[in-house]
């Protein structure tokens, strides 16, 4: 342990005077040499730090490291991006391989969601009395006077998609801001969406088959940008109330701290996805269009996403010290 400290104590020095000198200024405040010095010294401190992880396991040299680290990246983040290019950079790189480094809290959530949706889908059609016990009595007349309450969006979709987008984005946001709060908040968030949303289809499917097909073509439009959407931004809260339970190696501030710069990009990410899902829900999902366009629609906007988020900026990815789910 002591041979590792000195043989790095010195690269881990000179990282710390440059980063006094940038206290105030921008990396590219350095002249070139020192700008190319800062990148490979930042470059071994991280190299060192995941040696530390595997092999000396003590816990101060690893928060050394690991605070070191995040400012240098912080500095060198901060060089890269200003105006286009922090856009530029966040969607070809920052929000795909922050939805890489945290899936399993999106699966996580994407199951509690599925899992209550099928439940209550088999209870609502096998005993109405259930979806009434979820405040949904008035939707079994609904159904059988026909009544598309969705089709009212057809009049005036420019505000219903604008009303949709907020209110999408506000669903994600409150499902992030409750996960936050030990992972309960999302849990219970994505619990009441699967129920509710399984008991209404129940009840069309069990009242009359037509008009749940007609909801499900609605819904499957937007409904995959939509609901994969509320599950990243529900795993992001559940990233935040892990790393509070179990910091792992890091300090509880610490973990915090980086579990909360990959979850704001989860749920800025999903923001502007959500208003792509809301354009569609208040445009093509109430129109007159075939079923089949809608199905298409759902399916090619998934493919879109999934094929995004696995695989732009794969190249560049590098392992995330985010708290991740042993």
């Amino acid at each position: 342990m002591n041979r590792f400290i000195d043989d790095r104590k010195n690269n881990w020095k000179r990282l710390e005077e440059l980063l006094s000198q940038l206290e105030f200024s921008s990396i590219k405040r350095l002249p070139r040499e020192e700008v190319r010095e800062f990148g490979q010294l930042y470059r071994r401190a991280a190299a060192d730090l995941a040696i530390a992880r595997e092999e000396t396991r003590d816990p101060k040299v690893i928060g050394y490291l690991n605070s070191l680290v995040i400012r240098a990246h912080g500095k060198i983040y901060r060089a890269e991006g200003n105006g286009v290019n922090v856009i530029w950079n966040f969607f070809a790189k920052d929000f795909p391989q922050a939805f890489r480094n945290t899936w399993k809290f999106t699966a996580i959530a994407f199951l509690f969601d599925l899992v209550f949706s099928i439940i209550a889908f088999y209870l609502a059609y096998n005993d109405l009395n259930f979806a009434d016990s979820l405040g949904l009595e008035s939707l079994r007349y609904d159904v059988q006077s026909g009544h598309r309450w969705w089709l009212a969006l057809n009049d005036g979709n420019q505000i219903g998609a604008s009303s949709i987008s907020t209110n999408n984005i506000m669903v994600a946001f409150n499902a992030f801001a409750l996960g936050a709060a030990g992972g309960i908040g999302a849990i219970y968030i994505l619990i009441y969406n699967g129920l509710h949303f399984g008991a209404v289809l129940g009840v069309c499917y069990r009242v009359d088959p037509v008009f749940g097909n007609d909801l499900v073509a609605f819904v499957i439009g937007h409904g995959v940008l939509e609901m994969s959407c509320i599950y990243l931004a529900a795993g992001a809260g559940m990233l935040i109330g892990y790393s509070i339970w179990n910091p792992g190696d890091l300090s509880r501030g610490n973990a915090l701290k980086k579990a909360g710069i990959e979850a704001v990009k989860l749920v800025f990410g999903c923001a502007c996805l959500l208003v792509i899902a809301g354009i569609i829900e208040g445009f093509l999902s109430p129109s007159g269009l075939p079923a089949s366009i809608k199905y298409s629609t759902g399916i090619l906007t998934g493919i879109a996403m999934y094929s995004y988020l696995l695989l732009v900026g794969r190249d560049k990815t590098i392992s995330s010290d985010s708290p991740q789910i042993e």
